[in-house]
This record gives C-alpha cells, structure tokens and sequence, in this order.
C-alpha cells in the first residue's frame, strides 16, 4: 500500500472540498488511489445532499452572465440555507457557473418533474438539472450542485432563471 501524505490528502481534499479525515478514510479505503477515492467521496457527497434536501433554502443569491458581445445573457436564482454560505466562494462560484450554463445550453425546465404532462422532449436537453455541464461534459449540474452541498453543509436549490437574447 503506497503511504498515505499530507501532501495526497491535501490533493484530494482540494480536488473534492471534503473533510481533511473523510479524505485519509477514502485515501485508506483505496489504497492511495486518489481517483477512487474522489469517487467514494463524491458517493458520499449524493448521501449528504439527500439528507439536506428537505431543509429550507430561504437565502441565497442572484447571479448574472453576459455573454461576450452582449447578445445573450441569463440571470440565475440559486438558494441555500443561509447567508454565510450564500456569501461563500463556492457557492457564488456555482450560480455564476449555473448562470453559464443557462445562457450557453438554454433548459426550459430546472427538472424533469417540471415537464408539463404530455410534453415529448428530452429531458437532458431541456431540464438545467440533467444537463452536461458545459465546462466539464462527464459531470451533470446535479452533480456540482452535490458538490457544493457537500462542501458547505447546506440545502441548495435553484429557484429560477431567465435567459434572453437578441432577437428572440
């Protein structure tokens, strides 16, 4: 078994957000494998966000993106549980990428449990919640959504957006 350092647990901890001893327990759990272990944290990430899920997200922000030439831009409302994390750089990190995400992909639908009855779409092409992210394709909005809620120990939901562009 390859030694388990600082140096590796640092790695995985800025590469994840968790826990200096969630990242030593997952380290050990795969023998040093950093890979594996981001892995069994983000798993353990979908299990800290489905415990938070039904906490209010009353506070919050809203974050704006214009795209380059102005022509399209969007605005997002993305909330959480409280102020100190609202005012976080993760989170803001992540609305503002969310808001990205909805001027460059243009979702109808924040989930596919907003699809109206009857309605033939896809739903990975129109709900922002299923969608790629566009800065990393292996990697859905959900999952940097539970990424964030790992990291900060919060509820976090987007609330709504808006896009425009000229024209339309």
């Amino acid at each position: 078994m390859p030694a388990i350092t600082t140096k590796t647990i640092q790695a995985l901890r800025d590469t994840t957000g968790a826990g200096i001893m969630h990242c030593k327990k997952a380290l050990e759990q795969t023998n040093g494998d950093i890979d594996k272990a981001t892995e069994i944290l983000r798993a353990a990430g979908i299990g800290i966000a489905s415990k938070k899920a039904t906490r209010a997200a009353k506070d919050g922000t809203v974050d704006a993106y214009l795209h380059s030439g102005g022509r399209i831009g969007a605005l997002v409302e993305v909330n959480c549980e409280t102020d100190f994390v609202a005012r976080t750089d993760a989170f803001r990190q992540l609305a503002h990428d969310l808001a990205m995400q909805v001027a460059a992909m243009n979702p109808k639908y924040i989930s596919a449990e907003d699809i109206p009855a009857g309605e033939k779409v896809n739903p990975e092409e129109v709900c922002l919640l299923l969608q790629p992210f566009i800065k990393d394709s292996t990697r859905t909005i959900q999952d940097l959504i539970t990424d964030v809620i790992a990291r900060t120990g919060e509820n976090i939901k987007v609330h709504r957006f808006a896009r425009f562009a000229l024209g339309e």
